[in-house]
């Protein structure tokens, strides 16, 4: 006949139940990025998200008018968390190749613009909300994504940017006087072989070449 579970034994369960519950929700991560052409110009924020699994969940993208590129920035980052707030995420880790906005959320950078403030600000009473936030810097490279979405925003409002090409040698303009005019070096001197009929006090450049033989 079996034995009854003891009393530590339950008690064991109850506490490895309680454990589950009380254990960290898995994090979503959202990539942020913000840019401006012209800084202020055109800008525009681009936000990807993955839930805990890896997966693409979300791609947002928006023109915010003419700004620099730090409001862009935040922009990006208060829409990644209005988003999770409006989807009912608990746990969220942001990325960003902001150094500026990363370290002002961490509280190691002062907010100083009268621009950012306000944003700073917002930005830091959602992120408040959540049960679980990070936000850490990465490289631009890694970023990639979120940066090609905010591009798009702009390029499907402003169009893309202007293609520079190589600076192509320019002929150096002339001036209504200018001619080619012959003539004989004789004794030291230079001697025209037509007449000038230049303004008193002209300067001149000279360019030597070799006479041409007859």
């Amino acid at each position: 006949m079996s034995k009854p579970p003891s009393a530590n034994r339950g008690a064991r369960l109850f506490a490895d139940a309680a454990a589950e519950s009380n254990a960290p929700a898995a994090a979503y991560r959202a990539n942020i990025d913000g840019g401006s052409r012209g800084n202020p110009g055109p800008a525009s924020y681009g936000v990807l998200i993955r839930d805990p699994r890896g997966e693409i969940v979300a791609k947002l993208k928006k023109y915010i008018g003419r700004m620099t590129n730090n409001v862009a920035e935040y922009y990006g980052l208060i829409a990644a968390l209005d988003y999770a707030q409006s989807h009912g995420i608990r746990a969220l880790r942001v990325e960003s190749d902001s150094e500026l906005l990363v370290r002002q959320m961490l509280g190691q950078y002062k907010v100083k613009s009268s621009e950012l403030r306000p944003l700073f600000e917002r930005a830091r009473k959602m992120s408040h909300t959540f049960a679980s936030f990070k936000i850490e810097h990465v490289y631009r490279e890694q970023n990639a994504e979120a940066d090609a979405l905010a591009n798009e925003a702009l390029d499907e409002t402003s169009g893309p940017p202007p293609r520079t090409k190589p600076d192509a040698p320019t002929a150096k303009p002339q001036s209504p006087l200018s001619r080619k005019v012959r003539a004989r070096f004789r004794n030291g001197v230079l001697v025209p072989l037509s007449p000038l009929d230049l303004p008193e006090g002209s300067e001149v450049e000279l360019k030597i070449e070799p006479a041409s033989k007859p």
